[in-house]
């Protein structure tokens, strides 16, 4: 996402960069979705896996809608098949790995959605269906219909609100458990930019970010970043490790649009936390210290995946 919104302004040729040595080091998974950049990202991506399609799972998005009217939500059956055709086209594909309803459309039951997205399934455009920022009821109603393969939905050591409902729903479903902003939005990196957050970065209307809860935070990341020197490894490293050691059907996806970045995130495949380890981070940096509520700034916009 940080390529194409939210971030503030991307280099195309750096991004594409950033996506090639991600495949060079290894990263098989890449996110993406049709709204963000009003389809640039697809098309980013698509040209950044051109000759490499066969190293990558490929995962995109629909159900959020960017135009000149603003922003709405749609994923109305009668539509969802167009939606899919723009992707595969913007990605440069014949099938899509991973397909995601990026959001519930208020509008329309969610088994209508996702049976839709099943038949993409029978027609061979998508292999296996994900949902995005879903309660547990909702991930229930899906999987009725059609098996889910991954929810996805923001989780890191600094927003655990997810491990009380959605985690256990999704592993009931069967479903894998893709966390996005498992950096905590940067806040877990140590790498906050210094002063005010530059245009068009969308943290500056996050309540985490602000007055003192961001003061708050930014002490408890520093105790995250003492414990991570001790372990020898980057704040980020650790943070990322910390979502591996939940369990083996968690698959963090961090996002940047930095090559170095890119190499620091994939070596956290190679942390290992033991039990103690756990602990210790959760004595430093525990659930219920965080400060800012996250639900109230998601409730203001639909784009934030």
């Amino acid at each position: 996402m940080g390529l194409s919104q939210a971030y503030g302004p991307a280099d195309e040729d750096e991004s594409v960069a950033a996506i090639r040595a991600a495949l060079d080091a290894g990263v098989t998974l890449l996110d993406t979705a049709m709204s963000y950049g009003s389809g640039h990202n697809e098309r980013l991506v698509g040209r950044a896996i051109g000759g490499r399609r066969d190293e990558v799972t490929l995962a995109t998005k629909f159900g959020i809608v960017r135009g000149e009217e603003g922003v709405r939500l749609d994923a109305h059956p009668a539509r969802v098949r167009h939606y899919c055709e723009g992707s595969l086209r913007r990605l440069g594909v014949d099938v899509i790995d991973l397909y995601y309803l990026h959001r519930v459309d208020p509008a329309v039951p969610i088994e209508d959605s996702v049976g839709a997205m099943a038949e993409l399934v029978r027609d061979g455009k998508v292999r296996f269906l994900g949902l995005s920022e879903v309660g547990p009821g909702q991930i229930r109603a899906a999987a009725a219909v059609h098996p889910i393969a991954a929810i996805e939905f923001e989780w890191s050591l600094s927003w655990r609100e997810p491990e009380d409902e959605v985690v256990p729903a999704a592993r009931a479903a069967g479903a894998g458990l893709v966390p996005y902003s498992p950096l905590g939005r940067g806040l877990l990196t140590g790498k906050l930019p210094a002063g005010p957050f530059r245009p068009g970065d969308f943290r500056a209307s996050d309540p985490r970010f602000a007055g003192e809860a961001l003061e708050r935070n930014l002490a408890l990341a520093t105790a995250v970043g003492d414990v991570a020197a001790r372990h020898g490894v980057t704040p980020g490293q650790l943070a990322l490790a910390w979502l591996l050691a939940r369990g083996p059907d968690v698959v963090p996806i961090p996002g940047t649009r930095n090559r170095s970045r890119v190499a620091e995130n994939a070596a956290a495949a190679a942390v290992k936390l033991s039990p103690a380890d756990l602990d210790t981070l959760e004595q430093a940096a525990p659930r219920e210290a965080w400060q800012g509520d996250r639900r109230s700034f998601a409730a203001r916009g639909t784009t934030r995946s």
